[in-house]
Parts: structure tokens; sequence; C-alpha cells
């Protein structure tokens, strides 16, 4: 319980939103490293050369102050070397005893210290009275006196400088990384809209955009979108083709029962109509069974030897009693791909029979390269006109005059069961004019 209640005290003070998450993260080094630098900076370079130059100052002083002891406290005598290296002789201003300074001079208190250690006759140190010179106050032999100099020969430059150039310029960069940070957190946030629209039903408008990683989960949501969508019209459209191809069957079944006398038996023809009937019905309900199941796609993908599995598709087209022959199989015969053997056998099946079913004869070929497996079906039938192909991958759409359908073949879902497989796998249905027996030519492209 105690973990619990700090952690929630903690993430009372972290902000909420993903915006000012980002900010914490790109801005609290920064801040943490540029304190820790300038500290470094103020204490090792201003206090450092500060000291060096004061020592050097301070002997010059001692020097003069020397010179001026030695003509017993005439301060005339000491100006012979002090003009020479620019210090300035003068009585002092005050009687006062301090070491005045502006409170923002932090190298003043490293050169009050060192003139301080070295010459124990100072009374005071001024450097508040002229930030651009030190006074130095001595007592001599023949009274007080004042030692004035530059202040640059005893400090480079006042750290305050640095701490404003440092400010404005930690600003300056804040707002551009703001900007920045901005326009990168823009595409997330408009692909957090556009998925809170779809999860309350609305489609919005959504073009992936910034970096890679977005681009990648945008495109990413618009595959699921597209696919989600897919799913939801294929579900109306198997409602309504259910709907639609049993009311047929059905209503001939009514319409033969109601004809039946309680005191005739049927004769043969109205049963085999009958068991006609009910023999579509069931080829229907297979077929819409077989369509849910490859939606689902539960089963897991799995490394396969390709001519094996080729070869076993084969004989079971053949002993189905479909004409089907292995035109070649291209590539290394013992190459492995990776897919699901139950539905890529499932939509192969489903092409072999509609190739059965409109022509008279159809051939199997394979192509294995570095990349991808293609499987080709061919046939001698009429095939589809250029126009209706991609008419024909819809699901229950029958192109009847196009394939010669005849009544009760089908539920118009087997290039339906086709396409979704090889979308599940990552690649497409080709559908097209075969060139060697001139009918419908269906092409499976899967990566391996």
């Amino acid at each position: 319980m105690t973990n619990h209640a700090e952690d929630g005290w903690l993430k009372g003070f972290l902000p909420r939103g993903l915006y000012g998450r980002a900010a914490l993260i790109l801005f609290l080094p920064v801040v943490v490293v540029t304190l820790v630098v300038s500290v470094m900076f103020l204490q090792r370079h201003f206090e450092d050369v500060t000291r060096q130059m004061t020592a050097s100052m301070t002997r010059e002083l001692a020097f003069v102050a020397a010179r001026i002891e030695q003509a017993d406290g005439q301060r005339d005598a000491g100006r012979q070397i002090a003009v020479p290296l620019g210090i300035t002789i003068g009585a002092p201003d005050t009687d006062d005893v301090g070491d005045p300074r502006v409170f923002y001079d932090f190298s003043g208190r490293v050169v009050i210290q060192e003139l301080r250690s070295s010459l124990p006759a100072i009374r005071s140190v001024d450097l508040a009275q002229d930030d651009k010179r030190v006074i130095v106050t001595l007592d001599g032999s023949a009274g007080p006196y004042s030692l004035a100099f530059d202040r640059r020969r005893v400090s480079a430059s006042n750290p305050h400088q640095l701490l404003v150039l440092m400010v404005f310029t930690s600003f300056l960069m804040t707002g551009i990384a703001t900007v920045f940070l901005r326009n990168q957190l823009r595409p997330i946030r408009r692909l957090a809209e556009a998925a809170e629209d779809y999860g309350k039903g609305r489609m919005v408008p959504y073009r992936p955009s910034g970096a890679t990683e977005v681009r990648s989960a945008g495109t990413a949501f618009l595959d699921m979108r597209n696919r989600l969508e897919r799913q939801n019209e294929q579900r109306k459209m198997m409602l309504s083709g259910i709907s639609h191809d049993l009311r047929t069957p059905l209503t001939r079944l009514r319409l033969g029962l109601s004809m039946m006398s309680p005191d005739l038996p049927p004769d043969d023809e109205d049963l085999r109509a009958m068991e006609a009937d009910i023999a579509e019905m069931n080829r229907m309900v297979d077929a819409f069974l077989d369509y849910s199941r490859d939606e689902a796609q539960d089963s897991a993908p799995e490394t396969t030897a390709v001519a094996d599995f080729v070869d076993s598709v084969i004989a079971d087209a053949q002993r189905a009693g479909q004409r089907v022959i292995l035109r070649g199989l291209d590539g290394d015969r013992g190459g492995r791909a990776t897919f699901r053997r139950d539905m890529l056998r499932r939509a192969l099946e489903n092409l072999l029979g509609n190739a059965a079913r409109y022509g008279t004869r159809a051939e199997l070929d394979a192509t294995l390269g570095p990349r991808s497996l293609r499987i080709g079906i061919e046939d001698d039938g009429p095939g589809i006109p250029d126009d209706s192909l991609d008419a024909a991958m819809r699901p229950f759409t029958r192109l009847d005059a196009a394939r010669g359908r005849n009544s009760g073949q089908g539920a118009g879902l087997g290039l339906a069961i086709a396409a979704d497989v090889a979308r599940a796998h990552g690649g497409q249905l080709r559908l097209g004019r075969g060139q060697r027996l001139g009918g419908l030519r269906a092409e499976i492209v899967i990566p391996r």
C-alpha cells in the first residue's frame, strides 16, 4: 500500500500528456547538464584563473608598497615604479574598513581573499565604487594610502556575463526545440484522433506522416482499418448471399412438398430433384463455412518443402477426378517456404475446382524465387474479361456470361477465398488470360 501511495504521489507531479513528458525527457537532462557545467566552469575557470591573476598582481602591489615603505611612507617614491606597472597611488577616500562589492560579482570574493592573504597591511578592498577598477587601501608608516588598478588585471570578466548569455541561449534553444517537438508530435496526435474517431464509428481521412516509426504505425492502422472494413463488408455480403442463394432451392423444396399427395408416394424424379436441391444447399453451406474459416486464419505458418506440397495438391486433385497436371517447378526443388499449409491448400483446391468446372483440363506451375513463391493455375475454359477481373475476386460474385456457369454450381466464393488467403500471407492473387491454354490463369504470389 505504501508503494502505491508513493507512486501516486510522484505521478501527481509528472505531466500526463505526451507533449509534456517528451518535453520533460528533452529539457530536464539539458538543464541538469547546463547547471553542472556552469558550476564547474565558475568554480574552475573563474575561481582558479582569477586566483592566478590576483596572485601575480599582488606581487606588483607588494613591490610598490615596499618601495613606499623604504621611503618612509612617501607615496611619491612609489610612483616611479607604479606608473609603468599601471598602478595609481592616491589617498583613501574614506577611513572605513571593509571590502565592499556588488552582489553579482562572484569573482570579487576570490580577489579579496587572495589580496588579503598576500598583503597583511591591507585595510580594505573596494570593488563597488568603480566596477572597472580595484582600489586597495593599505596602512603605511606615514598613514593609509590607496593603490588602484584596472579590474581586468585580476579577473577576465564577471561571471554574470556568462550566466546571462547562458540563460538567453537556453531560452532560445528551448523555443526552437519546442517548435520542433510540436511538429514531431503532431502526427502522433493525428493518429490518435483517427483511431479514436474510428472507435466511435466515424471514418475520417488520415494520411501517415512524421518520423519513420510514426509512419509505420499509421500504415499499420490504415491496414487494420481497411481490413476491418473489408471484413464487415464481406460479412454483410455473406449474410445477403446466404439469404439470396438458399431462397431458390428452399422455394423448390417447398413447392415440391406442397405438390405431394398423402395418398400417392412421390416418384423417383421428384425425389432426385429434392436430393439435388439438398446437395446444392449443402455445397453452399460448405462454401460459406470455408470462407468463414479462411477469415479466421487461426493456423500458424510453418516452413514447408514446396515440391512436396505441390505434388500432394496435384495428387489429391487427380484422385478427385480432375484433369490436372504439374507443368513444372522452377527454382530449387528442395527449397522451402513459410506459409499456412491448410489455408493455401484450400485456396489452390478452390482454383483447381473452378478450372475443372469451367474447363476440361488444367495445368499447375510453380516458381520458387529468392524472396517469393508463385503458384499458377491455368485452364482451357472461356476465361474472364479484363474489365471483370477485379469484380471476380469479390465474394458472392458470379460472372455467368463470362464463365458459362450452370445453375447450382458454387456460391461465388472460390476466387474470394483464394484472394483472402493470399492477402493473409502478405501476397496477392493475380488473374489474367492464359498463354498456353487460353483460359483463365490465376496466380498466388506470397513471400517466402
